[in-house]
């Protein structure tokens, strides 16, 4: 099954274009997904993260605190390291389990860190990037979260950059601040219908 990897930064509309490709066909596996799985109460990951970062990052619930642990990760580079040591093997773990079982014209794998930590480069069959610029970026993720521009701009500086994921693209999707639904859809389906041909 030909697998392509997505991603592209917050606010991209990174889900927007997944649900199209699931709608006409296309199996999604997104481990954003699965990492909010891993760290609900009782989720595998769960045990190592309060052993790791201690009872203030977990809620009362006993899931994850994102906001608490977005503090701690975005301000200190060696937790944001030893969270994904404990996160990301797991998520590849759940991700090969889930791909063996799927079937669909084709398989997109949604990794938002595609590029920034490189180990799933080597796993997908092409590359696709949801581009937009940052000003959009903010305006979307501000609209919908409420976080502040400060905030936004940090997560954004720990991704990689609209050139560096750019560089990896063999297939890009513009939703840019211009692009109209319509738009979108119809160079989402140009996609779609150019992987098709590949299978």
């Amino acid at each position: 099954m030909l697998k392509i990897g997505l991603t592209g930064g917050i606010g991209s509309g990174k889900t927007r274009v997944t649900d199209l490709f699931h709608e006409w066909g296309a199996s999604v596996i997104d481990t954003d997904v699965i990492a909010h799985q891993l760290t609900q109460p009782g989720g595998l990951a769960m045990p190592a993260i309060r052993e790791t970062f201690g009872e203030q990052v977990v809620a009362a619930d006993g899931a994850m605190d994102r906001a608490a642990m977005r503090e701690r990760v975005f301000g200190d580079p060696e937790s944001r390291r030893a969270l994904e040591a404990i996160v990301h093997p797991l998520i590849a773990e759940v991700t090969e389990q889930q791909a063996g079982q799927a079937h669909g014209c084709y398989l997109v794998l949604v990794v938002p860190l595609l590029v920034e930590t490189g180990r799933w480069l080597k796993k997908v069959d092409r590359v696709c990037v949801v581009d937009c610029d940052p000003e959009t970026q903010i305006k979307r993720v501000q609209a919908r979260s409420g976080l502040t521009i400060d905030a936004i701009k940090r997560i954004m500086s720990a991704q990689a950059t609209r050139d560096a994921r750019l560089a990896q693209a063999n297939d890009v999707v513009l939703n840019d601040g211009a692009t109209t639904p319509g738009q979108l859809r119809s160079r989402a389906r140009e996609l779609h219908e150019y992987w098709c041909s590949l299978v």
